[in-house]
């Protein structure tokens, strides 16, 4: 059964034009093409992402924050009361008053004590500066190098500069050992993130995020299986292009300064808007709807490798919205937080 569900996944007619195979796309004369065998690579190389991030974030992001006075702030020690606890644990970590007033009475502590406990440990649970600092560090030494890694793979490329030229020739289009690399390690980098989101820094837009990262890995696995190679390499670039902006922002900000960290934040707005909302739907997207049928009918990957892309250009309208409300509480001079952090609470011990 399993042989059964395998042959019919990986169907031709679903990932290639009716008048092509898998056959088709075999090594020959010195040329290399995609094979959705490959696609295999990226589960061991994420897991190598992970064990680089572990040894980078110990070995280089920790001096680094500690050489820029990143520091963790010292927090109230929250005293273990195994009722609470338990509460906390499994019940809500924001009860109501009805339930905290329940649990006063169980723990023989007044309702203001019951609450104060709660917010602590509230408070506790949330991730310090000093993660989130070494998280951002190894994000943006990723995107740098990723960054650099497009430009090797592209700049003397006819189709970084003419669209029209993505798909001459296909989908018979050869690739170079530079495109195979940069492609599997962005595919990998993007694995390890869903593999790491347990111990990551969860934000208000976690759940989103998840849904942006599975909808990346499918475009770029669609993309590589119906061979949209040239398109794909396209995409990442000028995806990385902002990340690089914003994970500077980031480190920055955590460091305490603010004035590079709203210099640097601006320009992340303004790569954002250009290439997330300007050059993917009025550039790329038409190009990928329309340009590709005129070498070969359309087939179940074009459609799905074209849906994919329209719902993340959706999640960048969201992300566009916080990024603007945020650029203008920056200009009028009201922005204090990031729009999709949790800001810890206060205590009130009076």
């Amino acid at each position: 059964m399993m042989q059964t569900i395998s042959d019919w996944f990986w169907w031709n007619r679903l990932w290639m034009p009716w008048n092509s195979t898998w056959a088709d796309l075999e090594d020959r004369e010195g040329l290399v093409y995609t094979k959705a065998s490959d696609l295999y690579v990226t589960v061991p190389f994420s897991v190598g992402f992970l064990i680089v991030r572990y040894l980078f974030e110990r070995l280089i992001a920790t001096p680094f924050a500690a050489s820029l006075g990143v520091r963790e702030k010292a927090g109230h020690k929250v005293e273990h009361i195994p009722i609470l606890e338990l509460y906390f644990t499994t019940q809500s970590k924001n009860p109501g008053q009805t339930e905290i007033d329940g649990l006063s009475k169980k723990c023989s502590l007044t309702s203001r004590q019951v609450e104060r406990w709660f917010r602590r440990r509230r408070n506790h649970e949330r991730p310090g500066v000093l993660k989130k600092f070494r998280e951002a560090s190894w994000r943006l030494a990723y995107y740098l190098f990723a960054f650099l890694g497009g430009i090797v793979a592209l700049h003397d490329k006819p189709w970084f500069y003419d669209l029209q030229e993505l798909w001459v020739a296909y989908p018979k289009q050869s690739m170079l050992q530079s495109q195979y690399w940069y492609y599997i390690l962005e595919m990998s980098f993007y694995g390890s993130l869903l593999f790491s989101i347990t111990f990551d820094v969860k934000r208000k837009d976690f759940k989103v995020q998840i849904f942006h990262h599975l909808i990346t890995l499918a475009i770029l696995s669609v993309s590589w299986c119906a061979n949209y190679i040239r398109v794909g390499c396209l995409l990442l670039f000028i995806h990385d292009a902002s990340d690089v902006f914003l994970e500077s922002a980031k480190i920055f900000n955590y460091a305490k300064c603010e004035k590079t960290c709203n210099t640097i934040f601006v320009m992340f707005a303004i790569v954002f808007v250009v290439t997330r909302l300007i050059i993917l739907p009025f550039w790329i997207i038409p190009c990928t709807w329309v340009d590709p049928l005129d070498y070969t009918p359309p087939f179940f990957g074009h459609y799905f490798f074209n849906v994919m892309l329209v719902i993340l250009l959706m999640l960048h309208i969201y992300w566009a919205y916080l990024i603007l409300r945020m650029l203008k509480k920056l200009l009028f001079g009201t922005l204090t937080k990031d729009e999709r952090s949790d800001t810890e609470e206060e205590e009130d011990d009076k």
